[in-house]
């Protein structure tokens, strides 16, 4: 299956929701030992390494699970599933780049960890909402939404505490 010049390119939104959580469970997990000892560089490189491995392994699925429909790919169909699985990999970007600059802001461990966390959770708001306003959803779905994925992130957050203690 090639990608034609006319192909419209969409927002793979569910894969940048998925990142997003899936960077939050990353800060989660580097910080539950509740001494913060991971450094906000370890836990970027922690960050951008989790999520080019699931990225690798959402686009060899694709392909693999295309492969029951066609009986060969090519490197048109293996670039095409790399880029719609892109925004899974992108959604470890800001809140890398949150805990490198706390870390360059001389913030410490626990200030960057949070920084992270949060640009995450935020990141998943913001990718939810946008999905939703670009299916052409009423304002009341739009804000369910977003609180349903702010819930989420606050789940997350107890969950972080609830380790620390």
């Amino acid at each position: 299956m090639s990608t034609s010049a006319k192909e419209v390119v969409r927002t793979n939104f569910s894969g940048a929701i998925y990142g997003s959580l899936l960077a939050a469970s990353v800060v989660v997990s580097a910080g539950a030992s509740g001494k913060f000892e991971i450094g906000p560089l370890r836990l970027a490189a922690l960050l951008i390494v989790t999520g080019f491995v699931f990225w690798l392994a959402h686009a060899y699925a694709q392909l693999v699970g295309d492969r029951i429909q066609h009986a060969m790919f090519d490197s048109a169909e293996i670039a095409r599933v790399a880029r719609h699985e892109w925004p899974l990999l992108q959604s470890a970007f800001l809140p890398a780049a949150a805990a490198v600059l706390f870390g360059v802001l001389g913030a410490g461990n626990a200030a960057a960890t949070w920084a992270a966390l949060i640009t995450a959770i935020a990141a998943q708001i913001g990718w939810a909402t946008l999905a939703s306003v670009r299916a052409g959803a009423n304002g009341r779905l739009v804000a369910a939404t977003a609180l349903v994925n702010l819930a989420l992130g606050l789940i997350i957050v107890v969950l972080k505490s609830a380790l620390h203690h």
